[in-house]
């Protein structure tokens, strides 16, 4: 079972209170439930509180309206739709439910609740959690954290309630990924590399696709990055994929809280075996695919049309998921997704002559070393990847001239960048994360144009030819090309420092030997 830190319950008048009040609400399972399993349980009732709230919201606005004789109707489901707004049936509505939260039949009240939304809103349908009812679920627990959950609310106007609502989402599920550690990361990829994916990618246009979306973080990051920079949240069309069916609802509902538009497939299903996308050619792709996975079918998928470089080797899907991404790319397309690190120089299963093909194609644009102990899947080191069907140059945003890239691949080692977020997880701060967007626009040519244009730096990047690549055997670490950062000179003469660290090593010598003949006069004292 995991174990939940203890947090008092402060006053919800801020998000950060807010968060820890729920997270809270999410102790009082503690050691009935493990992380897994109580992690639907609390978002779920989050969700229903917040539809609730949303759905009270608009209807004490329209009641004002009537009562102004607008001809207004606070039962007419359109004018919910209109601010998109969930239609909540009466016997769904959080009233309701909280009147019935010391009631046994607690339980059963919530899953009908569930199922009339589903009914009333088919964008939810079998999206919702289910199975409050079930004996394994204490009841009176249940019925105390329905009673602290309905002491907040998500109030203001409806945008300003989903965007509440969408931040302590968003903080739970980071939570429950760390609480359940290696499994967590299934659903959940750490904010600051989804961050860094998307500042990279700058997704402002076109079709966004995530063929293993978790919970739908690249999602949230690409509207977010689209709404900062004051473009069109209806310019970007989003496509996206999972096959574990409790992850595929947990991204619908994390879309449908912030009203995201997207096409997730009809169902939850595998990438590789059931593309719920077959014809999608995507503007940007960007992904945190599992990694290293050895048993994923590639028997059954021997001359797949996705295999352009080669087929994948049997024991490890890397390089069937770059495939799949480059297969799914547009001809101008873009993308961004982590991989591990062995993927940059391993020879085994046709992997090498996959990454020599991709590579000389001209497919790869950057590859970023990452520092240790971002994800909660795995403190080893990963890597960035991004990919370019189009190098040629051509028109970037704002209608500035990609340069060409043709025979050069980016190298960014970032692994010395980031902080310690507490003992056993580190993160990139926003100014981390700037200097390697910008490290990479001013290569592209599509930064900032006050910005200085770009150049090698030694120990953090370098734009290395197609000649220096196959010098390094195709082996794409960023180490072995950016070399090592420049030492400011001190100006103190080499024939100096020579000298004095000659005289420090006679020094230590000395005192060693002294050292040597007390201890054998301290052995000889004692009879030895």
């Amino acid at each position: 079972m995991d174990t939940l830190p203890k947090l008092p319950m402060p006053p919800a008048d801020t998000t950060q209170d807010l968060r820890a009040t729920l997270w809270a609400a999410a102790d009082k399972l503690r050691g009935h439930l493990d992380a897994a399993e109580y992690k639907h349980v609390v978002l779920g009732l989050v969700f229903l509180k917040y539809i609730s709230d949303a759905f009270e919201a608009r209807r004490a606005a329209l009641a004002k309206e009537q009562m102004a004789d607008y001809g207004i109707d606070p039962e007419d489901r359109d004018e919910y739709a209109a601010e998109g707004v969930f239609w909540v049936p009466k016997e769904a509505r959080w009233d309701a439910i909280k009147a019935a939260a010391k009631q046994s039949t607690i339980g059963a009240r919530i899953d009908a609740a569930m199922e009339a939304i589903e009914k009333a809103n088919p964008r939810l349908k079998d999206v919702l959690p289910k199975s409050y009812a079930r004996p394994t679920l204490d009841k009176q627990r249940l019925g105390e954290l329905v009673d602290l959950i309905s002491n907040v609310g998500f109030g203001g106007t409806a945008g300003e309630g989903r965007d509440v609502l969408g931040r302590v989402y968003e903080y739970f599920l980071s939570r429950f990924a760390s609480a359940e550690g290696k499994l967590g990361g299934e659903f959940y990829t750490p904010e600051p590399v989804v961050k860094l994916l998307v500042e990279m990618l700058a997704p402002y246009k076109g079709r966004i696709y995530d063929p293993c979306c978790g919970s739908g973080g690249m999602f949230v990051q690409s509207e977010r990055f689209v709404e900062a920079h004051h473009g069109r949240i209806g310019d970007v069309s989003i496509y996206g994929q999972e096959s574990n069916p409790t992850t595929w609802k947990l991204a619908k509902m994390n879309l449908a809280i912030r009203g995201i538009e997207a096409d997730l497939g009809a169902v939850n299903a595998d990438t590789f075996h059931r593309d719920q996308h077959p014809d999608l050619r995507a503007d940007y792709i960007l992904a945190n695919p599992p990694f290293n996975i050895s048993d994923w079918g590639a028997h059954r998928l021997g001359d797949d049309v996705r295999w352009t470089y080669g087929p994948p080797p049997g024991g490890n899907a890397n390089y069937a998921w770059i495939q799949h991404i480059v297969h799914h790319l547009a001809p101008n397309g873009t993308a961004g997704f982590v991989l591990a690190n062995g993927s940059l120089s391993t020879m085994s299963g046709g992997e090498g002559d996959i990454r020599r093909r991709l590579i000389e194609a001209n497919v790869v644009d950057c590859i970023v070393a990452l520092p240790t102990q971002l994800f909660y899947t795995t403190q080893i080191p990963v890597t960035l990847w991004f990919l370019a069907k189009n190098k040629r140059g051509g028109v970037g945003q704002e209608g500035r001239p990609l340069r060409d890239r043709t025979g050069e691949v980016l190298f960014i080692d970032a692994r010395a960048l980031g902080r310690m977020e507490d003992r056993t997880h580190r993160t990139l701060d926003a100014a981390d994360r700037a200097r390697i967007a910008a490290t990479y626009h001013a290569w592209r040519g599509d930064g900032d144009p006050d910005a200085p244009a770009y150049a090698d730096e030694p120990g953090f990047c370098r734009a290395a030819s197609l000649d220096d690549i196959r010098g390094h055997g195709h082996v794409l670490t960023p180490g072995r090309y950016v070399g090592a950062a420049d030492v400011e000179d001190d100006g103190e003469p080499f024939e100096e420092i020579a000298t004095r660290l000659a005289a420090t090593l006679r020094e230590q010598i000395a005192e060693a030997q002294a050292l040597d003949v007390r201890v054998e006069a301290a052995l000889q004292s004692i009879g030895f």
